[in-house]
């Protein structure tokens, strides 16, 4: 089969957008591995489709596939990608557009200067969200991974996020203790794992370890989840600037019963077509 695509990124943070307007996607997961190979396909982190919304009240709709095959619920740097497409295909208005995901429907709105701006709702840290298997909420929580206790935080963004605080982010463990806490037994689907460092109340760098993806060069929900429980902790303001190793990403979050934002860029790197 051949399949047309653009490839994208969003701070490091890359996909393989496919058009499924007028035809669905019809790669099993397995084909989807094979496409996403860095070696053998394309190679992505995670890959979008376009598609109708169902919903009733959104213009379009996005799916989204890790690299592993696996769905996701949620991707906070394929969200302003989507919107990017979108715009250049003359598909979005301009202002504020409602766009419907796995999740639920999130806003964006195209800035003048090439940025997207998004929606991601309000952060969830009720554990049955997630879902986290502990018996009350709270801002911290010890887990087991692989026979060890890890302090973590814990939010949903539309996709399961757990919180490790660190004081240097090089020196983080992300490729052994990521693996380890997204697959933890208190964690029944799995989840997303940020490490943090505070750099001070308006900022903090962050790497993230993507159930299905691997370490990720940025993590739209992944810092969206981070701010927004470092602002529950009361470590930082509404306003952060989160350092990821493949750029910045703003958010502003004002607290609870209020939307969190995030601002970044999303940029097109090239239209191709893979042959399976």
């Amino acid at each position: 089969m051949a399949l047309a695509f653009t490839k994208m990124h969003g701070a490091g943070n890359d996909f393989v957008v496919v058009d499924c307007r007028s035809t669905p996607l019809g790669l099993d997961p397995a084909a989807i591995r094979r496409l996403g190979h860095r070696h053998f396909g394309v190679g992505f982190d995670q890959l979008l489709t376009i598609e109708p919304a169902t919903d009733g009240e959104s213009a379009w709709a996005y799916g989204i596939w890790n690299n592993d095959g696996t769905t996701s619920g949620q991707c906070g740097n394929g969200v302003r990608c989507v919107a990017a497409w979108l715009a250049r295909a003359g598909l979005l208005a301009a202002g504020a557009t409602r766009l419907q995901s796995p999740s639920g429907a999130v806003t964006v709105e195209l800035l003048d200067d090439r940025r997207v701006r998004v929606d991601m709702g309000e952060p969830r840290f009720d554990p049955m969200a997630l879902p986290l298997d502990v018996a009350v909420e709270a801002d911290r929580y010890t887990i087991d991974a692989v026979g060890q206790p890890v302090v973590v935080g814990a939010v949903s963004m539309g996709n399961p996020h757990a919180l490790i605080e660190v004081d240097d982010i090089a020196a983080a463990p992300v490729g052994v203790l990521g693996p380890q806490v997204a697959h933890a037994a208190a964690f029944a689907h799995g989840c997303n794992v940020g490490f943090a460092e505070w750099r001070g109340r308006d900022a903090i760098a962050l790497r993230v370890y993507e159930r299905g993806a691997g370490e990720t060069l940025a993590c739209g929900s992944g810092a969206s989840a981070a701010v927004a429980i470092l602002h529950r902790r009361g470590r930082v303001d509404a306003d952060v600037r989160v350092s990821l190793p493949g750029g910045v990403l703003d958010i502003h979050w004002d607290g609870s019963g209020h939307p969190l934002w995030m601002t970044g860029p999303a940029a097109f790197v090239f239209e191709g077509t893979w042959h399976d």
